[in-house]
């Protein structure tokens, strides 16, 4: 066993003074007694960053745009399209987002595809895709814009939001009357295609959809989907959302939202609202919300930067700090990430000052009970 010294910890929920976490693999203890093991450094520690949603591995620092493969242009509908199978580890961001704490990106497939494959949460420090594999998350969807701005693709592409919205809801009650006549009897599961099989368990398993939506009429789609089709829909991005009686929709709602990214340029009309002063409302409202980065949209390894408009609207700092720990893993259902408790993965940061400041930086990282050169 190995231990850190905290003088001062941010555990994802609240802060602790002068305390020790005891750790291999997972969290042994937290205490303030010195622990009868190698104490491996000293300064303040908070959990590993978790980017919420992003494209690292697929869109490559430093290569050309046109070998980026956040999107597969074949098909409007590609429910078996998995984002592990385009990720490259080789990736040089991977180490930038090591440098500034960010041990963990969900990534997945983009926005141009209604839906446009499974997502996954990877290990930002592994070098080959089957070690970095965590676990699969979801299913990413999208609304708004950048669907329908895809006509030129391959496959019956829309040219509207209301034509975008007709197809996923032609292809789900497909799925459904199929599934209807699965239980019947009057099918067997090998007369079924592959994609209307697959979005059966979309609707009956219900895995997250993380659904890419911008405005807040969209939202109000996103909603009346979800009811009619029993759908567990999670809203990505929101960053046109201005008016607070949008964020009470969608605290009502129980919809959960992965926020952001503040930092990037309005480059459509769906973002003409777009500015980091809506978070005055997104606080006052306090829907369930983590934060993503959307790299390259904004550079993963800015992912903490973005915290410091929180600040600006009087949000705490340890608050702070979890909407890049335990909110994310919450959303995204890691129960064994975000926090620094007794039982959780060992995925810690200790930095050499308050990591508030600009001056600070991660001393050390520890991946999973693993201590890894950052250097």
């Amino acid at each position: 066993m190995k231990s850190l010294k905290a003088a001062l910890l941010y555990d994802g929920i609240n802060t602790k003074k002068d305390v020790y976490i005891v750790f291999n693999k997972r969290i042994v203890d937290i205490t303030d007694k010195k622990p009868d093991c190698e104490i491996i450094g000293e300064g303040i520690v908070t959990p590993a960053f978790i980017d919420g949603h992003c494209h690292i591995g697929l869109e490559r620092s430093g290569e050309p745009y046109y070998e980026g493969e956040t999107n597969d242009e074949l098909q409007p509908i590609s429910p078996l399209n998995n984002v592990i199978n385009s990720i490259y580890m080789d990736d040089l961001s991977f180490k930038e987002s090591l440098e500034f704490g960010v041990l963990y990106s969900h990534v997945m497939p983009g926005s141009g595809n209604i839906i446009g494959g499974r997502t996954a949460l990877i290990r930002n420090w592994r070098t080959n895709i089957e070690d970095a594999l965590f676990c699969e998350i979801g299913i990413k969807a999208a609304l708004g814009y950048n669907p329908r701005s895809t006509h030129d693709w391959k496959g019956e592409r829309p040219t509207t939001r209301m034509g975008a919205i007709g197809l996923l809801r032609r292809e789900l009650y497909k799925a459904i009357k199929a599934r209807d006549l699965l239980k019947k009897g009057k099918k067997d599961i090998e007369e079924i295609d592959p994609t209307t099989e697959h979005l059966i368990q979309i609707i009956d398993d219900k895995p997250p959809l993380m659904v890419h939506v911008h405005k807040s009429d969209d939202i109000i789609v996103l909603k009346k989907l979800a009811d009619e089709f029993g759908l567990n829909v999670i809203a990505n991005h929101c960053g046109d959302v201005y008016l607070e009686e949008t964020w009470t929709m969608i605290k009502n709602s129980n919809i959960p939202v992965i926020y952001g990214p503040i930092d990037s340029f309005a480059s459509k009309v769906e973002l003409k609202h777009s500015s980091w002063r809506n978070i005055k409302n997104l606080i006052k409202v306090s829907p369930k919300f983590g934060l993503m980065t959307d790299h390259p949209v904004m550079l993963q390894r800015d992912l903490f930067l973005q915290l410091r408009h929180f600040l600006r609207f009087d949000m705490r700092k340890e608050r702070a700090i979890s909407l890049i720990t335990k909110e994310t893993a919450d959303i995204l259902g890691l129960k064994d990430l975000g926090t620094i408790e007794e039982g959780k993965i060992a995925s810690l940061l200790l930095w050499d000052g308050d990591p508030f400041s600009l001056e600070s930086r991660v001393k050390t990282c520890v991946c999973e009970g693993n201590v890894i050169d950052i250097e």
